[in-house]
Formats: structure tokens, C-alpha cells, sequence
């Protein structure tokens, strides 16, 4: 149950994070606006910052009573506020995963463009299923009360956006070349099976990987793994950095700048999409000789 509630939570920030965007350019004040609409400044704070739900028609109501006309925007925000809670393909996986984990699905699940950064292993987005399990499993030294199978099934359930054709998504992956050289107890098939995932992956219209080469200066990537999504008008953009329990995810402009220029930054110094692609076959090949 607590995990139902946290794959319903980050919907409502969000929605609450918008109303707040549009109160505060309306230059309201909590008090004020609360007032305005016969609510408290408590209850008003609530829903904002996405402790309380707010259904469709009163996202209409404060868009009034703020003064939004962009239509688009109202109508996208009042749509959100009515999505039940747990209703995404992870669902079935709620309980093996962290609230952090689950927030990051939906958000990444939602976005129009997704750009992910590694520095020592190939991104999730684009693993295997044996390469997700030996990184998951630690080569069977995780806790023994690791949900292994559970947790590489919603790995590659992620992938789905990759190929979907309703609501698509570009992708740009940073890959560095040392997660290429793995070598596993399992044997070379675990990375002759994720050579051919990433480069299937490479020839999708809208997925961009770039190989950083081994030797880019270690300061390239030295911040860590994160990823930056963005979304359709109105959502603001996020930035996901990684971390054991799921990770933060932030959807601060400065702090996405910030993060979308250090991107920007180390895909300069990584081999062209081509170049990457034809590094990936040289991989595979060396690996079946």
C-alpha cells in the first residue's frame, strides 16, 4: 500500500507544483488565494505542494481564478489531477521497489525527451536482462532479500518507451567505453546479448548513444550518473540524480541547467552516434572471435 501511494504522489506534486506556478504569477499570496477560492491557506499549501488530491473541475476553478487562459495548459494539469494512483504498467512491481524508484518510472514514463548519463555502467534504459541481473544481483553478493528478478523485470520493462509510436520519445544515452570491457562470472554471452541490445537500440528513430571513450579525462563524468527529463507544455522540466535508493529528482531550472549544460558538456568529448555504433560492433566481434 505505501508504495501505491508514492507512484500517486509525485502525480499530485506535480499538479500542486503547477498551481503554485500559476498562483505566484498571478501575484497571489497563499492567503490571498485561498481566500478567493474558500479555502485555508493550510488546505491551499496541501494540495501545492501534492499532500492533498485536487480533482479536475477545481483545477479549473483556480486556472479561473488566477487568471490562466492558455487552455492547452488547463486542460493538460486538470487531466493529470483525475489519473488514478497505481495505474502505470509497474503497478504489478510496486511492492519490490523504492518510492523514489517508482516516482522516477512515472516521470521518465512521461517525458518527450530523455537524456541519461553513466560513468561506469551502461544506463538502465538500455540494459539486458543478463546484464541487469548481474548488476543487480552483484554477482549473487546483494542482500539476500533482493527481489533479483522482480527488479530486472521492471529494468526492462522501461524499455518500452524506446519503440512505442502513440506518444514518442527522444533519447540520448551516454555510455562509457569501459562498461563495454565487463567481464562477468557468467561468461561473454552477458555482454555479446547487451553489445547487440545497444546497438538494436542505437538504429531506433529518435535513440542517440554516444560512447565516451576511455580516454576522456576522468573529470568528464566525475559528478556522477543523472538523468534529464523533459516533458510537453506545461510540466517543468526534472532533473533524476541516481542514487542506491532511486535517486532525487528536482525540477528546479537553475539546477537543470546546470546539470543539461555538464551533459551537453561530456557528450562533446564522446564518439559521434556513427562512431559509437561502429565501436559497438568492433566490441561484439572481438567478443565472438
Amino acid at each position: 500500500m505505501t508504495q501505491k501511494r508514492a507512484t500517486e504522489s509525485v502525480k499530485r506534486r506535480r499538479v500542486g507544483g503547477q498551481l503554485r506556478l500559476w498562483r505566484e504569477g498571478a501575484g497571489l499570496k497563499s492567503q490571498e488565494a485561498a481566500k478567493l477560492i474558500g479555502w485555508d491557506a493550510p488546505h491551499l499549501s496541501r494540495v501545492e505542494r501534492g499532500v492533498y488530491t485536487v480533482n479536475a473541475e477545481k483545477v479549473r476553478n483556480l486556472a479561473s481564478v488566477y487568471g490562466v487562459t492558455d487552455t492547452e495548459a488547463i486542460k493538460a494539469v486538470a487531466a493529470a489531477s483525475e489519473v488514478p494512483p497505481a495505474t502505470g504498467w509497474w503497478a504489478p512491481y510496486a511492492r519490490y521497489a523504492s518510492q523514489a524508484y517508482l516516482d522516477f518510472i512515472e516521470l521518465e514514463s512521461e517525458a518527450t525527451s530523455i537524456r541519461t548519463h553513466h560513468p561506469t555502467v551502461v544506463p538502465g534504459l538500455f540494459q539486458s536482462p543478463g546484464y541487469a541481473r548481474e548488476i543487480i544481483s552483484r554477482e549473487g553478493n546483494a542482500p539476500a532479500d533482493r527481489p533479483v528478478e522482480q527488479l530486472v523485470a521492471i529494468r526492462t520493462g522501461r524499455q518500452e518507451l524506446l519503440t512505442r509510436t502513440d506518444s514518442p520519445v527522444q533519447v540520448h544515452a551516454l555510455v562509457p567505453e569501459s562498461a563495454l570491457n565487463a567481464q562477468f562470472k557468467s561468461g561473454a554471452v552477458v555482454m555479446r546479448e547487451q553489445l547487440r541490445r545497444l546497438i538494436d537500440y542505437s538504429a531506433l528513430p529518435g535513440v542517440t548513444i554516444q560512447i565516451i571513450p576511455l580516454t576522456t579525462h576522468p573529470a568528464y563524468g566525475a559528478n556522477g550518473a543523472f538523468t534529464l527529463l523533459t516533458y510537453a507544455h506545461p510540466w517543468l522540466s526534472v532533473v533524476s540524480i541516481d542514487g542506491p535508493g532511486g535517486g532525487t529528482h528536482d525540477q528546479d531550472p537553475e539546477l537543470f541547467g546546470v546539470q543539461s549544460d555538464e551533459f551537453e558538456s561530456i557528450a562533446s568529448v564522446a564518439f559521434t552516434a556513427e562512431q559509437s555504433q561502429k565501436l559497438l560492433r568492433d566490441h561484439l566481434e572481438e567478443l565472438h572471435s
